[in-house]
This record gives C-alpha cells, structure tokens and sequence, in this order.
C-alpha cells in the first residue's frame, strides 16, 4: 500500500473525528465516553500549535491515521520531553502505519531538539503496550487504578522513549 505523511489540513479533521470515536466507542485506547464533535479538534490544534500533527493517507487521499507530538507540560524545563498520540483506522491496523507515523514524528521531536517521548496507556489496551513495547518504550509509571471507563477501572501505563 502506497502511503504518505502530511500535515494535517482543516479539511481532514472530519476522518479524524471519525477514527477518534471509533475508539471511544469501541476500546480502551482513547479515555474519553462519549464520542466528540468535530469542534473538538480545534482543542487538538491548540494543543499541538509548533509541534508536528500527521495525517497518513493513501494514494486516493483517504486518511487512514494520524499522529500528533504535543508538550507534556508547559513549563520550560519540560521543553525537552513530548507526549504522542496516534490513532489508526481499524481496518488498516497491523499495516505499518502506527511504525511509520511513530517513525516520522521521532524525526521531527529530534529536529525540535526533544529528547523524550511519553505515551499514556490504559492497562486495558495491550495491543499499544505491545507496539509501544516492540518500538523500543520502557514503561517508567503506572498510575492504579485511577481511570474508568465503561463500568471498568483501569490503570495508566506511562511509557517512555529517549531520542
């Protein structure tokens, strides 16, 4: 499958909302309940303002994931650390595309001068621990018991990578 990376445009954010929700509807993967509208993703582009937001899509241009670096606390002294996100299209999961958004945005962190990736992971979705893990993260928190979604507790696994 032929795939490129481009920064997300205004005109994507529907797809994303669309991805997003399947989550939130359908996993542990995204810790909000209820799906968002589309005026949510104004709050994503506050909150990654200077820092990369991907869109993966294929030869027709149909988005089929996007990915995001954004501050993990607003402090200088934290100007070196980001948080990743990245959610993929159900139906191309196990395609390479989460590697390659990962792999794109570590690039760009490195440019940026950021020396440090964090990922927040509900314990209740192994398949990110797993490709976390597999991509070279380390798990250096867990918070327990503190989320809940769908009548289920969960923890909040904190992985990180150096770059």
């Amino acid at each position: 499958m032929e795939l490129r990376l481009e920064p997300v445009r205004t005109e994507d954010l529907p797809a994303i909302r669309d991805i997003f929700n399947y989550y939130i509807e359908n996993s542990f993967a995204a810790y909000l309940e209820m799906p968002v509208p589309l005026e949510f993703f104004g709050t994503f582009l506050k909150m990654v303002e200077g820092y990369p937001f991907l869109a993966a899509k294929d030869s027709d241009g149909r988005l089929l994931g996007f990915g995001l670096l954004r501050p993990y606390n607003p402090m200088p002294a934290f100007s070196r650390t980001a948080e990743i996100t990245y959610f993929v299209s159900p139906e191309f999961t196990r395609h390479g595309i989460g590697g390659m958004l990962l792999d794109r945005l570590l690039a760009k962190a490195c440019e940026m001068g950021i020396t440090s990736i964090l990922a927040s992971i509900s314990s209740l979705n192994p398949p990110s621990l797993s490709f976390h893990e597999s991509h070279g993260f380390e798990e250096c928190g867990r918070f327990a018991g503190i989320g809940r979604k769908k009548g289920q507790g969960f923890d909040v696994v904190w992985m990180q990578k150096k770059v």
